[in-house]
C-alpha cells in the first residue's frame, strides 16, 4: 500500500494536532508561572529504551514541556526506586513521571507504577487511573489505549452504536479501550485467549482493535468489508536473509484490500501514544493546580512564586 493511500490511518497528522493543542496550553500555563515538566525514569541500560526516551524528549520540546531523564543503575533495589519516586511525588516542580520499561526482573513493575502519585500518573498506569475509567473519568487514560481510540475518532465514524471488537484484554490496553469506547456509546465485545471463535466476532466489527502480540494474526477473511482496523501490535519478524522488521498483529497486505481504514505498523498508534502522554501532562498540571487551590485557598501566582 503506498504511503499516500487514504486507507492508511497514519498517526503523524493526529499526533501533530494534539501536540499543537498541548503547546498552546503549555505556553499559557508557563506564562502564568506553571511550567510543565516530565521526568523519565530509566533503570539499567536498555538500548530500545533510549530510542523511546529520545523520541519523548523531542516531542516534549515541540510541545513546550520540560523533559528530564533520570537514570538509575540496574542493581537499584525496588525500595530505593520507590523512595526516589516518592521524592518526585513531593516535588512541585515535577508535573508527571514516566517509568520506562522494561525494568530489571527484580523490580515489580506494578508496584512501581502504583508508587507514582495518581496526580502525576501521566502514563495512566496507576490502579486509580485505570479504575477511574469505569466511572467515566477518562482524561488520564493509559496512553496506548487513548491513542487507539483517538485514531478511530479520526475516521469520522459515529461511535454511538458502533459495533466494536477488541482482540486482547490486557489491563493497560484492551480493557481500557473497551471502557473508553463504551463511554462514547459504542457496543463493545472483548475477545481473549479463551474466546471460542475470534474470527466470528471479528467479522461483524465496524471497528476492530487488535493488541495480542501475535504477528499477522488477523487475516482478510476475519475483517468486515469497510471496517476500521486499529493495529496496536509491535512484533519483530525475522526475514529470510536474517534481518528483522517490525510488523503488527494484522496481516496488512491482505486486510488492506478489505478494510476502509488500517493503521500502519510502525507509524500508526505509536506517534499518537506519545502525543497523548503530553496531553496527559497538561491534564495532570491542571489537576495539581486545582488541588492546591482547593486545599490552601491561595492564589496560583503565589504558589508559583514559592
Amino acid at each position: 500500500m503506498p504511503l499516500d493511500d487514504t486507507r492508511y490511518l497514519k498517526g503523524g497528522p493526529v499526533a501533530a494536532r494534539i501536540i499543537a493543542e498541548v503547546r498552546a496550553a503549555a505556553e499559557s500555563a508557563t506564562a502564568e508561572g506553571f511550567r510543565p515538566k516530565l521526568v523519565s525514569i530509566t533503570v539499567g541500560d536498555v538500548e530500545a529504551v533510549d530510542v523511546y526516551v529520545r523520541n519523548q524528549r523531542a516531542k516534549a520540546e515541540l510541545a513546550g514541556i520540560d523533559f528530564e531523564e533520570r537514570r538509575f543503575p540496574a542493581e537499584l533495589t525496588a525500595g530505593e526506586l520507590e523512595a526516589a519516586i516518592h521524592g518526585m511525588n513531593a516535588d512541585p516542580r515535577v508535573t508527571g513521571i514516566i517509568i520506562q520499561r522494561p525494568v530489571p526482573a527484580h523490580i515489580p513493575i506494578k508496584a512501581i507504577q502504583a508508587a507514582v502519585h495518581p496526580l502525576k500518573d501521566v502514563e495512566g498506569m496507576h490502579p486509580a487511573s485505570i479504575g477511574n475509567i469505569v466511572y467515566n473519568e477518562l482524561d488520564l487514560a493509559p496512553c496506548t489505549a487513548a491513542a487507539s481510540v483517538e485514531l478511530l475518532k479520526a475516521t469520522g465514524l459515529d461511535l454511538k452504536g458502533l459495533e466494536v471488537v477488541v482482540v486482547g484484554h490486557s489491563e493497560i490496553v484492551g480493557k481500557p479501550i473497551a471502557f473508553l469506547l463504551m463511554s462514547e456509546g459504542a457496543t463493545v465485545t472483548v475477545c481473549h485467549h479463551m474466546t471460542r471463535s475470534v474470527a466470528a466476532h471479528a467479522r461483524r466489527a465496524d471497528a476492530l482493535f487488535v493488541a495480542v502480540g501475535k504477528p499477522r494474526l488477523i487475516k482478510a477473511d476475519m475483517v468486515k468489508p469497510g471496517a476500521a482496523v486499529i493495529d496496536i501490535g509491535i512484533n519483530a519478524e525475522t526475514l529470510a536473509d536474517g534481518s528483522t522488521r517490525i510488523v503488527g498483529d494484522v496481516d496488512t497486505d491482505s486486510v488492506k484490500e478489505v478494510a476502509s481504514w488500517i493503521t500502519p505498523v510502525p507509524g500508526g498508534v505509536g506517534p499518537v501514544t506519545v502525543a497523548i502522554l503530553l496531553r496527559n501532562t497538561m491534564v495532570a498540571l491542571n489537576r495539581q493546580r486545582a488541588l492546591y487551590r482547593e486545599t490552601y485557598g491561595t492564589s496560583e501566582r503565589q504558589f508559583a512564586a514559592e
